[in-house]
């Protein structure tokens, strides 16, 4: 990817005044161009079905009488934007916010939705929670299904590291690839790990899975090929829909979700969702390494 931008770049002074210019997008086509390559049979619409939702825990501003206020945020942005925003930029852009003066807490919402959506060309929601509601409004839960971690037990061979995921790993190797019946798999990993592309620095998140399709699912073959991510330099964004091309690829699922809850970095995560169709959406959620 050729990226621009401020991510990986020192930051001397934090902004102090209201900064929306600080915004800065990246087409997601650069991401997506590079899965259509490696999977030509990706349809680019099918990659667009889904939401990222972004969560940011240093929200803060004055309010009338200047006196600090701070909140937590829920971004939810459309995968069909045009755009993804680079992190760093935003951080910087919430932190322009500091300083500002607002009557309610309605019109820090319009802003940040305002500036947001006109930096991504797309509507974005924004959800602000006051602290003492946020135990109740963003619950952590635990991610649906089975842990396929243990399966770690079943590598017998040393794994290859490569820059890139591989998704022949997933290919079973018994004669029996299928049955007449469809059958659907619900399962989540801890050890999902890529790269940013600009900084290089291990982005960490939980990928969940939940998929129907007659074609059989080893356990052992899904964890090898999510540990061929390690050295995958990837937006969050560009790794979910990648996975969820692979996929889509090798099973043909008559339905599948692909979600991951990857970290936060700089007080912000960021949570891609994509899915077969708009009625299988989930709703956002918290883990507890969030």
């Amino acid at each position: 990817m050729s990226i621009h931008g401020i991510l990986g770049q020192q930051t001397n002074q934090y902004p102090t005044t209201y900064s929306p210019e600080i915004l800065f997008p990246i087409a997601r086509s650069l991401g997506r161009d590079a899965i259509i390559k490696n999977s030509p049979s990706t349809d680019v619409a099918a990659l667009t079905v889904g939401v990222d939702w972004w969560h940011a825990f240093e929200v803060s501003w004055l309010n009338g009488l200047g006196v600090a206020q701070v909140a937590m945020a829920r971004f939810t942005i459309s995968a069909t934007s045009p755009f993804i925003i680079e992190s760093k930029s935003l951080k910087l852009y919430l932190n322009s916010l500091n300083f500002t003066k607002f009557e309610r807490w309605d019109d820090v919402k319009a802003l940040i939705s305002k500036d947001l959506s006109k930096c991504l060309q797309s509507e974005v929601k924004v959800d602000l929670f006051h602290l003492e509601d946020a135990t109740s409004r963003l619950l952590v839960v635990q991610p649906d299904g089975i842990c396929i971690d243990e399966a770690l037990k079943n590598i017998k061979t040393p794994l290859e590291l490569s820059e890139h995921p591989n998704p022949s790993l997933l290919e079973l190797t018994e004669i029996a690839v299928s049955s007449s019946a469809s059958q659907t798999y619900c399962f989540h990993s801890n050890l999902l790990r890529s790269n940013c592309p600009v900084t290089n620095q291990p982005d960490w998140g939980t990928l969940g899975v939940t998929m129907t399709t007659k074609r059989l699912v080893s356990d052992t073959n899904m964890l090898r090929y999510i540990l061929s991510y390690q050295q995958h330099n990837g937006f969050h964004e560009q790794c979910v829909e990648q996975i969820f091309a692979d996929l889509t690829t090798y099973f043909a699922p008559s339905a599948l979700i692909v979600r991951a809850w990857y970290t936060r970095r700089g007080g912000i995560d960021i949570n891609p969702c994509r899915v077969s169709e708009l009625s299988l959406l989930p709703k956002p959620s918290r883990l507890i390494r969030q």
